[in-house]
């Protein structure tokens, strides 16, 4: 039986997903699914740099004004330029370097 963050790594590499798609797809719930997939995310990160992978990163964008934030694993709660919290999560998928 695979592992959690194997499971991410296998969905990741098929097709991009945001933290909250990679937790309905493991059946991850309660509060802390999101937190959870961010920590394995970075985990992740770690492994893909010596297999020779990398993890792509789409940023969070704010669907109120459109402003975009770093790529990093993270879920910003609101947007710094409109105060906005309509914040779209950021994607992940792992591609060959």
């Amino acid at each position: 039986m695979m592992t959690r963050r194997q499971r991410i790594i296998k969905l990741l590499e098929e097709r991009d997903y945001s933290p909250g798609e990679l937790a309905v797809a493991l059946e991850l719930r309660g509060r802390g699914a999101k937190k959870v997939i961010l920590e394995d995310l970075k985990a992740i990160q770690k492994t893909l740099k010596r297999e020779g992978k990398v993890l792509l990163i789409k940023p969070a964008e704010c669907r109120k004004c459109g402003f975009i934030f770093r790529p990093e694993i993270n879920i910003p709660s609101r947007c710094p330029k409109c105060k906005s919290e309509w914040v779209e999560e950021p994607r992940f998928k792992i591609a060959p370097k």
